[in-house]
């Protein structure tokens, strides 16, 4: 049997179309849930930011226990260089070269004439094999480029070190067959495994994508939900059910995708204005008077968080006063405690004053004016979607600094007119979440309370 390789593309695919970025925790969750499915590769987006994103690959190599995680390697050797520190502590990393090959798309993107982007082929390979040992190789808007320039440089491509080539189709006008007979062309020219991504311009991305299969491709590209994509599922069913008669197969857990697929689906469909994947709905926590320090350790690390010693002893208080009025906790009233209890940090930054404008017409502005211990008062100033965004902007101005905003909510603690408003902010900074919470009849100033407790905590933990 001939094994079929899988790349999801899911991550990548989300961070271009999603209206709505995808929290940290949502990213891994991803990840992990299509590598139990039993994808070959997990590809990420492209980096743009280094700091966050290198903190966000690392995380997903360790979580991920099987697939190969590929990144796009860029089109410069810093860019190279800044992808690789991403993904090398993968377990099997691969850079990702990707150029158009067509002439319509030389032009444009790069102003290329075709001997030119040769030699980026052969630049931008030779500098992804010397600091990755797979490199795979893609071409760009395939199906619309001259036949001669796709076989050189897929030649070239291979000869400069690249360990795998795939066929992208983006412009998505060419039939079944027609893509079919581009993808034998290819295989009957270079000694390395060909991949296909396919369109779905014309509704048929899975009869296209089995169709390439027969015509000898050695893997396909796929995502759990897309607009116009290949589907995971779709796929796997059709070589589960036609597989034997081709002499193919694939590592995919049929009975697993049957069983996760629609649910993550609904998940990870853009646009989503609630996290997918909250406590309430994916962690199942319950505990009492009687749960012990393991208990709550473990429970604290199936949302996400490291508790100290001396952390998990503080929230264990604050669960038994809870406790005595209440007979046991959930997952989100556990985040409120942890907000609550774990790691009181020394105040470093005191809130001084802040103002906030915001109309209809135009973007929010704040003005936060912050204390920190032993030096000059910091002022910052920022712009937003809203009065809330705004502060954030503004305290991160003035701070020098931006963290990763891992989740948000408010909520009201008391009832009437003059409730008061609590803000649960978590922060993500070297891998570990940082939650703060603040309290306050004006909602601003309780989410500006709560960024500026998660922020003392990890300058506390730093120092």
């Amino acid at each position: 049997m001939r094994k079929i390789y899988v790349a999801d593309y899911t991550l990548k695919y989300l961070a271009q179309e999603r209206k709505n970025p995808l929290l940290f925790r949502e990213k891994v969750a991803i990840a992990t849930s299509v590598d139990e499915m039993g994808v070959d590769t997990i590809e990420l987006n492209a980096v743009t930011n280094f700091k966050e994103d290198k903190i966000i690959c690392k995380t997903i190599a360790s979580a991920v226990k099987n697939a190969a995680i590929a990144i796009p390697a860029g089109t410069t050797p810093e860019e190279i260089e800044t992808a690789w520190e991403c993904v090398s502590t993968a377990k099997n990393p691969v850079l990702q070269v990707a150029l158009p090959l067509s002439t319509v798309q030389m032009e444009y993107i790069y102003h290329f004439k075709a001997p030119k982007m040769m030699v980026m082929v052969e630049t931008l390979v030779k500098a992804a094999k010397a600091k990755c040992e797979n490199v795979e190789f893609i071409a760009l808007d395939a199906t619309r480029a001259e036949k001669e320039v796709l076989e050189k440089a897929l030649e070239i491509a291979v000869e400069c070190g690249a360990t795998a080539v795939t066929i992208s189709d983006e412009a998505g006008v060419d039939f079944p067959a027609e893509f079919a007979e581009i993808v034998k062309e290819v295989k009957a020219k270079v000694s390395v495994p060909v991949y296909v991504k396919v369109s779905g311009a014309l509704f048929m991305e899975t009869a296209t994508a089995f169709e390439s299969i027969k015509a000898g491709a050695d893997g396909v590209k796929s995502v759990v939900e897309g607009t116009a994509q290949l589907k995971t599922h779709r796929i796997a069913g059709i070589i589960a059910k036609k597989g034997e008669a081709y002499g193919i197969c694939t590592s995919l857990n049929v009975s697993r995708l049957r069983t996760d697929v629609k649910s993550l689906a609904k998940k990870v469909e853009a646009g989503e204005k609630e996290s997918p994947f909250s406590p309430e709905e994916n962690v199942d926590i319950s505990l009492d008077a009687d749960s012990t320090i393991e208990d709550i350790t473990d429970s604290a690390v199936k949302l996400g968080y490291t508790l100290t010693e001396e952390d998990a002893g503080n929230v264990m208080r604050g669960l038994r006063r809870v406790c005595e009025k209440k007979g046991s906790i959930g997952a989100r009233e556990f985040e409120a405690l942890i907000a609550s209890y774990a790691m009181q940090a020394p105040s470093t930054y005191h809130v001084e004053y802040y103002t906030t404008t915001s109309s209809n017409l135009t973007s929010a502005m704040a003005h936060v004016v912050l204390r920190k211990e032993g030096e000059k008062n910091i002022t910052g100033v920022g712009v937003g979607d809203g009065p809330v965004d705004a502060a954030f902007g503004a305290i991160e101005q003035g701070i020098g600094y931006h963290y990763e905003l891992d989740d948000f909510q408010i909520n009201t603690v008391t009832e009437g007119k003059e409730s008061l408003g609590s803000a649960l902010i978590k922060l993500r900074h070297n891998g570990k979440i940082y939650s703060g919470n603040g309290i306050s009849t004006d909602i601003v100033g309780a989410c500006i309370r709560a960024y500026i407790n998660a922020l003392n905590k990890i300058v506390y933990d730093e120092d």
